[in-house]
């Protein structure tokens, strides 16, 4: 998989002609590819108490175009806690390839959603009672001295395959406003989905300077709860919060240490189950095909028109970001 520099980011930023709109106007949804959906779908809403909001099969040639996978059959589950969206896909045809046994946050295929909780407390005793897997040693609570994120509580923990989920408690003062209306509910929402980068300038070009995206803020995270909450020794993060104009945000997680995490295997496929793909509303897939071209770093064959709107959208594209991740833009 081809690698995009700063230098050609920079090339191609000082030449492209910017509508007066952002190229992205809004995040749909976090999609992430499973190897049963069944069990998948009961993880979500009996423990996280998500609810199903379609359940879809599809097949066929624009789909084989859109994921770049030849001869598939998906079955793809939305569902909603809160105002936020999850898409599941299992791949029925062909089946891929499972995460990685030594699997570690600090790998750059490392994505996961940021679920926001009323009650740190009650939300891990109710995930030690449903003997989820933890990624984290526990809860953790983040020093006062972080201005930034002191005061806010994390844990990471695992689906049944293996892929990366947080719980995440604001303090007064902290986060979206929204999370801290008064609520009976334990899970509230989703806030972010996170990714391991290489690079924050890298990234910035693409997500920022390219996409539309606005930086929503920094902070730079270390000591022996951020060790505990990623379970990496020695964790340095640089932070970066970045938000489009509606949706859940995206945010940065750059590994100052240690830096020996993995990059994304040049042969991921989208029914590999550390894919992940990020759903992004434009106006004109398009413009956004032709806008994103310099950089080639396509999963699909182009910006493929579906037959009709079953899975959500008439026509889009998956492209990959600086780190191999997948964000799929829509209209």
């Amino acid at each position: 998989m081809k690698r995009v520099s700063i230098f050609l980011f920079a090339i191609f930023l000082t030449t492209i002609a910017f509508a007066q709109e952002p190229l992205v106007n809004g995040v749909d949804s976090v999609g992430l590819t499973v190897s049963d959906m069944d069990r998948s779908v009961d993880f979500f809403s009996k423990i996280l108490t998500f609810e199903k909001t379609s359940d879809i099969e599809v097949a066929g040639e624009q789909y084989e175009h859109l994921e770049g996978i030849f001869g598939l059959r998906m079955r793809i589950v939305r569902m909603k806690l809160g105002e936020e969206s999850i898409e599941l896909t299992q791949y029925i045809a062909p089946e891929g390839r499972p995460i990685p046994a030594d699997f570690r946050s600090n790998d750059r295929w490392f994505q996961h959603i940021a679920i926001i909780v009323s009650d740190m407390d009650k939300a891990y005793a109710w995930l030690r009672q449903n003997k989820v897997r933890h990624a984290s040693s526990g809860p953790q609570l983040l020093p006062a001295w972080n201005k930034n994120a002191g005061g806010i509580s994390a844990f990471y923990f695992k689906d049944p395959d293996g892929h990366a989920l947080e719980i995440l408690h604001f303090p007064a003062g902290k986060g979206n406003p929204k999370w801290q209306k008064s609520s009976d509910k334990l899970f509230l929402g989703i806030d972010h989905t996170a990714i391991v980068i290489s690079d924050t300038d890298q990234s910035l070009k693409f997500y920022r300077d390219l996409l539309g995206f606005k930086v929503a803020g920094q902070s730079e995270n270390y000591g022996v709860e951020q060790e505990h909450l990623n379970n990496v020794f020695g964790a340095h993060l640089h932070i970066t919060a970045i938000r489009a104009a509606s949706g859940p945000g995206i945010e940065f997680l750059e590994y100052l240490a240690p830096r020996d995490g993995r990059p994304m295997p040049a042969d991921e496929k989208a029914n590999d189950l550390i894919h992940w793909q990020t759903r992004l509303t434009t106006n004109d897939v398009d413009v956004a095909w032709k806008q994103l071209l310099a950089i080639d770093q396509f999963v699909s064959s182009g910006a493929v028109t579906l037959p009709d709107h079953t899975i959500g959208f008439s026509k889009g594209l998956l492209v990959r970001d600086p780190d191999g991740h997948v964000m799929e833009l829509v209209q």
